[in-house]
């Protein structure tokens, strides 16, 4: 049996990963001990972690899916443990030496990398049973073409995302989402095996609220102000500005299980909010290592440094992002595989 991750840029990611840390284990745990689908034929269980970084989530995240399977397999009454596969997936561009390197040496499984976008097919038909996904769902593709467009009503004027933009931004947004989401469920639905799960954390927004309110804003509007100080000082130019926009979406509820159940292929068992966890903003050093790629394709290289040290004063003396706020929603689904 064939277990998947699946992550993506790791900045605020692994903020909200480190904060529903505890309480996302006892949810794997049920998830698994209640709906897996065991065979007793099967004598190895391949974990694969797409979108993994370079740790130390992802290697928390294996162990706590490993533990569960074993406790899974005792309660089958398993003769003998199988041994368990694990496949680290990310982009082509991801740091895989650090990974390996960083590999705990007492772990309990096999390792590989497989490169590639989750956002296609990456492992064989009917070979995954369990697909996981922390807080990486929330990356696109790419962002919508129409936002840089001045003849759009959709363009995102003197913005880097769509918190508080009009809506015809913020619904540019949400259909690129579920083109992604048509795609990565559709690929998930060739890899994984009849009664496999699909499990997933990521941030989301309340039902009855815009997409314009949406979940991430809170940890992006420093870095975005920083940047429009720099276009009023004239270190970079309102082009530059307008043209750029971050990939990232965070659907309602109702909006996820609508493209869940257009897709067809799975069941929901679980769809639900995390219990409520106060998020410290992203310091200096996570938003860099999470968005420094993106940023220097976009802008001049020579004002990175810049943009960093007016982020560092920026964020000095805020306060978490709290759930009460009405943004930092996460998400906690059970997807089955139909038969």
């Amino acid at each position: 049996m064939n277990y998947i991750f699946i992550g993506h840029y790791k900045a605020e990611d692994v903020l909200m990963q480190r904060a529903s840390a505890a309480s996302a284990k006892s949810l794997l745990t049920s998830a698994i001990l209640e709906n897996l689908d065991i065979e007793h034929s099967s004598r190895m269980f391949a974990i694969a972690d797409l979108g993994c970084s370079t740790g130390p989530n992802t290697f928390m995240a294996v162990e706590n899916i490993i533990e569960a399977l074993t406790q899974k397999c005792k309660i089958e009454d398993y003769s003998s443990l199988p041994e368990f596969q694990v496949h680290f997936n990310d982009h082509v561009s991801n740091d895989f030496n650090t990974l390996f390197a960083n590999l705990p040496s007492d772990r309990k499984y096999f390792a590989s990398g497989v490169p590639g976008s989750f956002h296609g097919r990456l492992f064989p038909k009917a070979t995954l049973n369990i697909i996981y996904s922390a807080f990486s769902l929330q990356w696109l593709s790419k962002a919508p073409q129409e936002l840089g467009d001045v003849n759009s009503p959709a363009w995102n004027k003197g913005r880097i995302y769509y918190t508080d933009a009009p809506r015809e931004v913020g619904q540019a947004y949400s259909l690129q989402y579920a083109k992604d989401m048509e795609s990565f469920l559709a690929a998930r639905a060739e890899e994984l095996a009849p009664g496999g799960l699909l499990l997933i954390l990521m941030p989301g927004r309340p039902d009855g609220t815009l997409p314009s309110q949406n979940s991430l804003g809170p940890f992006l509007r420093p870095l975005e102000s920083c940047l429009t100080d720099m276009v009023d000082e004239e270190i970079i130019s309102d082009h530059e500005i307008d043209s750029f926009n971050m990939p990232l979406y965070s659907p309602s509820i109702e909006e996820l299980r609508k493209l869940i159940e257009k897709n067809g292929c799975f069941g929901i068992a679980r769809l639900e909010t995390l219990p409520p966890r106060s998020v410290p903003l992203p310091s200096a050093e996570e938003c860099r290592s999470g968005f420094e790629s993106i940023l220097r394709k976009h802008f001049r290289s020579e004002i990175i440094e810049q943009l960093f040290e007016r982020y560092t004063a920026k964020i000095a003396g805020q306060p978490p992002v709290k759930t009460i706020d009405g943004f930092a929603i996460g998400l906690f689904v059970i997807l089955k595989r139909n038969v």
